[in-house]
């Protein structure tokens, strides 16, 4: 504690001005950003203030020092569920707001400052007048709205049951059909005579629509059929005084008889929530009744206007500072919460607590704490000092939008462990590369640009609109990925010379098509007909290749697929063996950041030697054959000599040799086979290469292990002559921890077979680039073909009209099937190939995300979760 003490002094002069660390330390996009772990001591009257600077620049991670206590034994619970009753009045105001469709001010808001503490209670008073005023405005305008209701419902009530009894009050006449169950004669005139000792009773009111067919059943089954029961629709629009929802409703009259009866029709009407009002018997009385209630209606409408302009205006008034009281609440909720993590020491003097940064920002922390304790006025002005530590850091990298989507597509494999090489650097341009080799279209590539282009131009507006679709969301946080794979689609799609499946001649072909027609009637021209290249003809190639990219006559060629197949497999392969050794060679700077350097030696040597001797050898052959080989070629290099690169891999593999074909005099030149070597010690060559290879094996599985055993033998020698007088045997053992042999063993054989089973199914991994760019190349063709091709092979003037619905349909299956479907598989090809095939050869991932205490992402998040609930409230509005 006294050092804790002697650290609370006075702050330097030169807090405020901050001084970089060393470019060393810094952080860069190949690595994290170097962190340190810091204490902070606060005098409880300038906490508030210094945790409210340091969430306005989001800067620490803190962590939590009472881990082991409770949310509700916490010294600022109190302040916490305070705030969260003021947050809870808040949403409540706010329901009241979306219910009456009023817009909420957006203006304020996030720049808004965190209040004093002492401001809560104003705060906190104000919200609560807001509240009580709208429930009492918002009560009396249900029990309005009820009062309302009821009075409708008698009008409606008393208009029915006038229609209905006037026709039924002369005497003598036919009761209505069904009344005969009663067993009486209707005998009641206008004058209201004296009835018989029978008398025939009335029971009138209003029940909902959806209840008259079991309310009528079980009226039938309770009195025996002894009631008439007439029922008639409400017209008139009736809403709910509560939810404003529309229920329709009708007025019911019923005619029974007797005292029995009288009560349980009274129960019935009670259990089907039915209303019943009275009804007098005589005309006049009702029609005095229906001025009345008309009267009332009107007088009560004017009631009601008035009500819902007064609840309009506080309802206006509160959506002003709707957001703005969020936001204060909120902070303030967010400050305490953070406090909780501190302890208190030295009898409630000072309060302790730790935290996460960039070193780089431990400077700002600091000024952010001297503003703090300036703001409170305090005596005491707060401290913040480094502390050494074996933990864990977290893993802290610096993006901008443009990095952003790369750094998230590595994150979502796994978070680097602290320190690692970041594989996003590298992703930013593989990435888009390989992308580009599967989707090599410039057609398509120009659409997804238009797309990129648009969002990159919009961002500021769209970003508003983000969180309202997840789809949308994802698209729009790699905009700018899309914009890199357009970019490359774009390139390879001049390379391929491909654009929405047909070819540009722009330097002009390389080829002479040299064919003689002969059109008569029997045999008549076809331009459609196929036909094939043939590079070894001097008649028809110069022997000088195109300037950029494959020759536009290719593709129009019966033998492209053939020729396109050969050259997409082989670069496949080429890509693949440089990307992994890239991978490979990376893992290197890991091992000594780490000060691992005997893996240098008995890991990676091993790992590229074995790639290298295998499949690195098999791409030398690829350009050896390449450059050694031709069509129009003679003797030992001519294409008839050139060996199968596939069955020389296997034959190098299992040390076969097939023997040369007698047939090709012309390919035995010297004593060399070349239709089965390339060159004359190549049989040696692939010997000691495939021999070398495998020695490395088990190298790379007993390399480290044996090491690892050496070196504690040595170490356990070292510590038997100097742990007597330094440390007790059982501290001793607590701070060397050492790992089991057998499970450095097992780990390492693990590590060994992945990797050299992973070479091999890795490598073949690749040909997907070869695959996915033949199918895209394919299906473009089909489109074409088969859809907007048909409205050029009508013949007649038809074909011109139904051009345009054949484009539009054409456009949207390029657009759906093309650039979305296929884009979203060579999206995810290409992800998987980062992440199995790339990563594994250096990226551990086994980190964990450095996550700020930021006021900015506590209210976006909190925002999100009141559109939730506000759109809940708007579907049940």
């Amino acid at each position: 504690m006294e050092t804790e003490l002697s650290s609370f002094g006075a702050v330097e002069p030169e807090i405020k001005v901050p001084v970089p660390p060393p470019s060393s330390d810094m952080g860069t996009l190949f690595k994290s950003e170097l962190m340190s772990k810091c204490r902070f001591f606060l005098p409880p009257e300038t906490a508030y203030n210094c945790i409210a600077e340091l969430g306005e620049i989001g800067a620490v991670q803190f962590v939590d020092l009472n881990p082991d206590t409770t949310s509700y034994q916490r010294q600022y619970v109190g302040d916490i569920k305070r705030c969260e009753e003021i947050e809870r009045k808040l949403r409540y105001i706010e329901s009241e707001i979306v219910k009456e469709s009023i817009e909420v001010t957006e203006d304020a808001t996030i720049a808004t400052p965190a209040p004093a503490p002492r401001e809560i209670t104003d705060l906190e008073t104000n919200i609560t007048t807001i509240e009580e005023n709208l429930k009492e405005v918002s009560d009396n305008f249900v029990s309005l709205m009820r009062n309302h209701l009821e009075l409708t419902e008698i009008k409606n009530m008393l208009s029915k049951a006038e229609l209905f009894l006037t026709a039924n009050q002369l005497s003598g006449m036919d009761p209505p059909e069904g009344a005969n169950n009663l067993g009486l004669e209707l005998e009641k005139g206008e004058k209201g005579e004296e009835q018989n000792s029978m008398q025939l009773n009335i029971c009138a009111g209003v029940i909902e629509r959806t209840r008259i067919l079991a309310f009528e059943k079980m009226l039938w089954r309770v009195s025996k059929g002894n009631v008439y029961v007439k029922f008639s629709d409400i017209e008139e629009e009736i809403k709910d005084p509560k939810t404003g929802e529309i229920i329709e409703k009708a007025v019911f009259i019923i005619f029974y008889q007797g005292e029995a009866l009288r009560s349980r029709v009274k129960k019935i009407c009670e259990g089907f929530h039915a209303s019943v009002y009275p009804c007098p018997d005589n005309a006049a009385e009702r029609r005095d009744m229906m001025c009345g209630v008309n009267t009332r209606i009107e007088d009560l409408k004017t009631v009601i206007s008035q009500t819902d302009q007064h609840r309009q205006r506080l309802l206006l008034a509160a959506s002003g500072s709707l957001r703005e009281n969020y936001v204060k609440t909120r902070k303030m909720k967010s400050v305490y919460y953070i406090l909780n993590h501190f302890s208190l020491r030295e009898g409630q003097r000072v309060l302790l607590g730790e935290g996460w940064m960039a070193t780089s920002d431990i400077q700002d922390v600091r000024a952010a704490l001297f503003k703090g304790g300036e703001d409170s006025g305090s005596a005491i002005p707060p401290t913040l000092e480094k502390i050494p530590t074996v933990e864990e850091h977290p893993t802290y990298h610096k993006t901008n939008k443009y990095t952003a989507g790369f750094q998230s597509l590595v994150d979502a494999y796994g978070v680097n462990s602290y320190r690692e090489i970041n594989p996003a650097a590298y992703t930013i341009a593989t990435f888009p590369f390989l992308f580009a080799v599967m989707f090599g279209d410039a057609g398509h590539g120009t659409i997804m640009l238009l797309f990129a282009l648009w969002m990159i131009k919009k961002e500021d507006k769209l970003e508003k609109f983000v969180n309202s679709s997840e789809i949308f969301k994802i698209f729009f946080g790699g905009r700018y990925i899309i914009l890199m794979m357009s970019c490359g689609s774009i390139y390879t799609g001049f390379i391929y010379n491909d654009i929405f499946s047909k070819s540009f001649n722009i330097f002009g072909s390389h080829f002479h098509i040299t064919r003689n027609f002969t059109a008569s009637n029997s045999t008549p021209l076809n331009l459609a007909e196929s036909f094939d290249i043939d590079p070894k003809d001097n008649m028809s190639y110069t022997g000088t290749p195109y300037p950029f990219g494959v020759d536009p006559v290719w593709l129009t060629a019966s033998n492209s697929i053939s020729f396109l197949n050969g050259y997409k497999m082989k670069i496949s392969l080429i890509f693949g063996v440089i990307h992994m050794s890239f991978g490979v060679i990376i893992s290197v700077w890991n091992k000594v950041n780490k000060r691992q350097y005997h893996s240098i030696i008995l890991e990676f040597f091993p790992q590229i030697i074995f790639l290298f001797f295998l499949f690195g050898y098999l791409i030398v052959m690829i350009f050896i054959k390449w450059i050694l080989y031709g069509a129009n070629y003679n003797g030992q290099w001519s294409e008839h000599c050139a060996p199968n690169l596939l069955i020389t891999f296997i034959n190098m593999m299992l040390f076969k040799n097939d023997p040369p074909d007698p047939t090709q005099v012309e390919c035995h030149v010297d004593g060399v086979n070349y239709d089965v070597f390339m060159f004359g010690f190549q049989q040696q060559l692939q010997m000691f290469l495939v021999v070398g290879g495998v020695l490395m094996i088990p190298i790379m599985l007993l390399g480290k292990p044996l090491y690892i055993l050496v070196k504690r033998r040595q170490r356990r020698t070292h510590y038997d002559t100097i742990r007597e007088g330094l440390l007790d045997d059982e501290e001793m053992s607590e701070n060397i921890e050492e790992e089991d042999f057998s499970e450095i063993m097992i780990n390492q054989g693990i590590h060994t077979i992945e990797y050299v089973l992973g070479s091999i199914s890795h490598t073949a991994s690749y040909l997907r680039l070869w695959a996915l760019s033949l199918a895209h190349n394919q299906l473009s063709e089909v489109l074409w073909s088969l859809v907007l091709s048909s409205a050029f092979s009508t013949g007649s003037y038809l074909g011109a009209v139904m051009l345009y619905p054949i484009f539009a349909a054409w456009a949207a299956l390029t657009i759906s099937v093309m650039v979305l479907m296929e884009g979203l598989s060579a999206f995810l090809h290409t992800l998987r190939l980062h992440w199995v095939e790339f990563q594994s050869k250096f990226y551990e991932g086994a980190g964990y995300q450095f996550v700020p205490f930021q006021f900015k992402v506590i209210l976006n998040d909190a925002a999100l979760d009141d559109k939730e609930v506000l759109k809940a409230v708007g579907t049940t509005k």
